[in-house]
């Protein structure tokens, strides 16, 4: 496996799903972890302590990245006054306000693209310059499969996926002369406290678009993590890696 020994992450909306298996995937490799979360301290705290368990330092670090600005600086400056250095961010925290658009309000919408796409972007800014002055990096984004081909009732939640790739591609440009890559991980169908209150028959739905043709796991977006995070990855960067079953096929 890939060796992130020495190397330092933050993990936005670490404490459960996607985000509790990329920081314990990471520890496993080697690196010391920042978890932040929003509300559930107990999770986190519970996250940590596997973490300590297989000997990396951990730190957990409450915040809401839809706050914008203030609040994804001070993340940023919490873990950078635990370990001294960021190596790896990733941008995972997100949620849903599913609507078909004729229903959707304001509140759906603008919670959804504050904490999904605002996030990432207030997050990306905060980490920048450390990672600048170190000239070194790796940033990943969680972006969707809803993002790639849209998905109906999701309008908030596909615009602001697709809008992550766009911020991929643009800060894998802005940044890369200083030896700072990024990269976006695009899951499809995931079993996830997101996906557990799916109906059976949008389940079995997307199951049958799925080419595999089951549910994918956590540990198979962490392990695609990792590999961005790697010095195996140095040379990638402005992808965007479907792991999705063969859901989305094409660039």
């Amino acid at each position: 496996m890939f060796d992130l020994t020495g190397k330092t992450a933050l993990v936005t909306g670490g404490s459960r799903g996607l985000g509790r298996a990329i920081a314990l995937a990471l520890a496993g490799q080697g690196a010391d972890v920042a978890i932040n979360y929003r509300g559930n301290a107990e999770a986190a705290e519970e996250v940590a302590q596997q973490i300590t368990g297989l000997g990396r330092r951990v730190i957990t670090i409450q915040g809401d990245t839809s706050e914008g600005r203030e609040a994804c600086e001070a993340m940023v400056k919490a873990a950078l006054g635990e370990f001294g250095s960021i190596d790896i961010l990733v941008n995972n925290a997100g949620i849903t306000r599913d609507n078909l658009i004729m229903r959707m309000d304001a509140e759906e919408w603008d919670a959804v693209i504050d904490t999904n796409l605002s996030g990432p972007f207030w997050m990306t800014r905060a980490i920048a310059r450390p990672m600048l002055k170190a000239r070194s990096g790796r940033i990943i984004n969680m972006s969707s499969a809803a993002g790639r081909m849209g998905n109906a009732g999701q309008a908030n939640y596909a615009a602001a996926k697709a809008g992550l790739i766009g911020l991929t591609k643009t800060t894998a440009r802005e940044l890369a002369s200083r030896g700072i890559t990024c990269n976006a991980i695009a899951p499809g169908l995931i079993t996830t406290d997101l996906t557990a209150d799916l109906p059976e028959t949008a389940t079995e739905a997307l199951k049958g678009m799925t080419p595999l043709g089951y549910i994918g796991s956590v540990d198979d977006v962490a392990a695609a993590a990792v590999y961005f995070a790697s010095d195996e990855a140095r040379y990638v960067t402005g992808q965007v890696l479907g792991v999705d079953g063969g859901i989305v096929m094409g660039s």
